[in-house]
């Protein structure tokens, strides 16, 4: 019985260790009012407009939509749409990849998390 209480000590302890993610998860639903106010001046799900679309945002290289006229930075750049990418652009796009054209920022966390928890779910294809 002893040695059943070791192990459940142990795998407590190394569960305690582990790293814990530091943002909070995002709200999609807050995310969709955050994009509809804020991104739709220049970008769809769908479509082109000023900004690129978004459908399959998810695990596509920056620059490499088709039929979008990107900046040569962005084209250049070997950046991966992920969570972790998307938080440092919206962040400060300048900064992240000098040169690109986005002249826009979402300095607040939880709008950042709320928006790429918005874009997770509705830019699958």
């Amino acid at each position: 019985m002893s040695r059943i209480y070791s192990l459940i000590f142990l795998g407590t302890a190394i569960l305690q260790a582990l790293p814990v993610p530091v943002a909070a998860a995002g709200d999609p639903i807050r995310g969709q009012a955050l994009y509809q106010s804020k991104c739709t001046s220049c970008h769809s799900i769908d479509y082109n407009g000023v900004g690129p679309a978004h459908k399959g945002l998810f695990g596509r290289k920056a620059g490499s939509l088709p039929d979008y006229s990107y900046s040569p930075a962005l084209q250049s750049s070997t950046i991966v749409w992920s969570d972790q990418t998307l938080d440092k652009w919206l962040t400060n796009p300048e900064k992240f990849i000098p040169g690109q054209k986005m002249g826009f920022m979402v300095p607040a966390a939880k709008e950042r998390a709320d928006l790429i928890a918005y874009l997770k779910k509705a830019t699958v294809p």
